[in-house]
């Protein structure tokens, strides 16, 4: 099937590690930063103790997903190499694995060597913020791994990941983007893949409240979508507020982001939000 054919449906399912994750109703991914230096929760999960101890409050709070990361990806944030994420995560995965089996762990990476070493600790998903575009063996070692793939629209490099492209059209942009990706995808035998727009990376604040205003239009219906604006400062710094301070004003957002057709919202905190 052509990525841009005709099937408008938002009812999907992916195969996570053999376990059938069924999106005809939308799922809720939480937040596990296991970083020091996370914008938002920075340094409060970085050992096994707490790491468990979040992984459960996720989990009871309505996460079906639980997105481990290492490496912080905020502007002018430390850049890590592959070894310090594998050093970081530790035991953190196989530990969440084996005192929650019925969780699904995403690992958010884009290093091929951590790809793989997730898969042995046991996750389930690979979210990767660069679309395979910051080391070129990321996308083989996700089709070895035979896990979903959510593949996110970014600037080509690390370095330019957070430069503001002025876009003619972001919409057009993003899918155009998808189209090429999405075919290198199952070139490879990437077979289910969930497509982020990249809220956050980018993108001036205009372009993300239009990417939240058409956002029924981006990927076309064609595949899965998860919607990622939990503390986002596209939201908070235009109010002059803090990241902790716009729960309101993020609730309201990802209510019109549901009904405009999201498949999975990732957040810090599942419990502001009921689907």
């Amino acid at each position: 099937m052509d990525f841009f054919s005709t099937n408008h449906s938002r009812f999907f399912s992916i195969n996570c590690n053999g376990r059938l994750l069924d999106l005809s109703k939308p799922k809720l991914m939480g937040i596990l930063n296991l970083t020091p230096d996370s914008f938002s929760d920075g340094g409060k999960f970085n050992n096994e103790k707490s790491a468990l101890q979040q992984a459960e409050n996720l989990l009871k709070n309505g996460a079906t997903i639980i997105d481990v990361g290492a490496q912080s990806t905020r502007p002018n944030s430390e850049f890590l190499k592959a070894d310090e994420e594998i050093r970081r995560i530790g035991n953190v995965i196989s530990l969440i694995k084996k005192e929650f089996p019925e969780s699904l762990i995403s690992l958010d990476t884009f290093y091929s060597d951590v790809v793989q070493f997730g898969f042995d600790e046991g996750i389930d998903l690979v979210n990767d913020i660069s679309a395979g575009q910051f080391d070129p063996e990321l996308l083989d070692s996700v089709a070895m791994t035979g896990l979903p793939y959510i593949l996110m629209h970014v600037n080509p490099t690390y370095g330019l990941m957070h430069e503001k492209i002025k876009f003619d059209d972001i919409i057009i942009s993003i899918n155009r983007f998808f189209a090429e990706k999405v075919n290198l995808l199952r070139q490879k035998g990437i077979k289910d893949i969930i497509l982020d727009p990249g809220f956050g990376f980018g993108k001036t604040v205009e372009d993300q409240y239009k990417m939240i205003d058409d956002f029924e239009y981006i990927g076309f219906g064609q595949l899965p979508i998860l919607a990622g604006i939990s503390k986002k400062s596209f939201i908070y710094k235009p109010l002059r507020k803090q990241p902790n301070e716009v729960e309101r004003e993020t609730l309201d957002l990802h209510h019109k982001l549901l009904k405009k057709g999201a498949n999975i919202i990732r957040l810090h905190n599942p419990e502001t939000l009921v689907i």
